[in-house]
């Protein structure tokens, strides 16, 4: 019994001070992964370890697989039509915050941003980020005749989707406007000139993330 609750001690030390995302994911509660139980977010790691595969069998039997683990990142296919991406950012010399990306996939790519400190306590987004709005993918048209035909192709976008991606190797985070790839073909090759051919970037910068050419 001794040993037991020695064992529990000790999980719980590491839940509380772990500063890698590897041992983080492992200590995220059950109810912020629904499909998958600590046991196959540690086999992750131990399958990459060993070069193998990282992939489980989720709790609705299907597969789920690591795509990239680092110190502080981490890429999950978790399901046929989601992602999720993990990054750990700095606050300050001791403070760190969790980014993570939820992705999915239909009727077109859409993202969600959640950060949360390292015991998995949900901080408020707006500290870390301010969202960009379906206006900043888009170019200023150069003339009045554009600003109507811009207009016009934009009634056809009545959903507002962006998929947001974390860099593996640095501090940034980059959104694509998704919106058109549920249109029809046509409309979507003419409103492609009026975007950002980049989408927008973020670069994580005293402790939030901050657009770039802003």
């Amino acid at each position: 019994m001794r040993r037991i609750l020695s064992l529990i001690g000790l999980f719980l030390a590491v839940s509380l001070h772990a500063q890698n995302i590897r041992e983080l994911f492992v200590a995220m509660p059950d109810s912020l992964s629904p499909l998958l139980t600590a046991t196959n977010r540690a086999d992750f790691g131990d399958f990459l370890d060993y070069n193998m595969k990282a992939e489980v069998k989720n709790r609705f039997d299907k597969t789920s697989e690591m795509l990239k683990l680092t110190d502080d990142y981490l890429c999950l296919r978790m399901s046929s039509a989601s992602t999720v991406e993990m990054k750990l950012l700095p606050v300050s010399d001791s403070v760190k915050v969790i980014c993570a990306v939820h992705t999915y996939m239909a009727p077109a790519p859409d993202s969600r941003i959640l950060f949360y400190d390292t015991q998995w306590n949900e901080l408020s987004p707006e500290k870390f980020i301010q969202l960009p709005r379906e206006d900043d993918f888009y170019l200023q048209p150069d003339s009045s005749g554009k600003a109507d035909e811009l207009k016009n192709l934009r009634a056809h976008a009545d959903m507002y989707l962006s998929k947001a991606s974390l860099s593996e190797n640095g501090d940034s985070l980059k959104f694509v406007y998704t919106t058109p790839v549920y249109m029809d073909e046509e409309t979507a090759k003419k409103i492609k000139p009026f975007l950002k051919p980049l989408g927008i970037c973020y670069l994580w910068t005293d402790g939030k993330f901050m657009m770039i050419g802003e």
